[in-house]
């Protein structure tokens, strides 16, 4: 049966389909594929992220937020995250954007000492360990993490943050471990119950923080954490995207 035969419905049917088929995609979408588009409707991709010692746990709950859902982030005097569960390659999506609001910023929090290292909201960018490119130092320290834990710790992270403070500087360099960069997006209170949003790009936001090029695999973690300074606060995260361009 040739086409013309086919009866007219089912024209337009096969139409349709070779139409969907050989048409572009939208060019934002062409241009910037995205790996990740997290909206908070679940928690599925996400585990708790917890650390020794530490009791007191943060909460993480999936709210409603105006006609959609949000991540609500609650933390009293207490500290854990959320890590997902994914990995991705930062060479190949670079591009990080994401929409946060706090509630307050500690006002014993100082990102300088350990005392006052907590933080309303932060997002963490994890970069794997390689034990092939690592030295022998590294190694050594690393197989040791391994045998307390049971698995490697990341090799380097860079975390976006909220800093208490009002800051210029570009990056601070984690008071509890030098392998963790952090970079204030936001600072101080001016802005706090309002919406935020971010778009970074984390090749080179590493490089600028570390002086050198971060190991290809990454994935992520959310925090809201109060433990060193024994106060309270709460976040919410509308979404996070992972993508190949801004």
């Amino acid at each position: 049966m040739s086409y013309e035969q086919l009866p007219e419905r089912l024209r337009k049917t096969c139409l349709a389909l070779l139409l969907a088929m050989i048409s572009p995609l939208p060019s934002d979408l062409a241009a910037n594929p995205s790996f990740l588009d997290e909206r908070f409707v679940t928690l599925d991709d996400w585990q708790p992220m917890t650390f020794p010692n530490i009791k007191r746990h943060s909460t993480y709950s999936i709210q409603p937020c105006g006609n959609k859902t949000c991540l609500l982030m609650e933390s009293d005097n207490s500290a854990s995250g959320l890590l997902w569960k994914k990995t991705f390659n930062v060479y190949e999506y670079s591009f990080l954007k994401w929409r946060w609001k706090v509630s307050n910023v500690y006002r014993q929090g100082d990102s300088a000492t350990k005392e006052g290292d907590d933080y309303p909201a932060r997002l963490y960018v994890l970069f794997n360990y390689d034990p092939e490119k690592a030295s022998a130092s590294k190694r050594i320290k690393y197989e040791l993490a391994k045998l307390l834990h049971g698995q490697f710790p990341p090799d380097s992270s860079i975390s976006y943050i909220w800093d208490n403070r009002e800051t210029t500087k570009p990056f601070i360099v984690n008071a509890y471990a030098s392998e963790a960069r952090m970079i204030p997006v936001s600072s101080g209170s001016a802005q706090v119950e309002t919406w935020q949003e971010y778009s970074v790009n984390m090749l080179q936001d590493y490089k600028m923080a570390f002086g050198q090029d971060p190991p290809p695999l990454a994935s992520l973690a959310i925090m809201c954490d109060s433990d060193n300074t024994q106060e309270s606060a709460k976040a919410m995260v509308d979404y996070i995207r992972i993508g190949s361009g801004p």
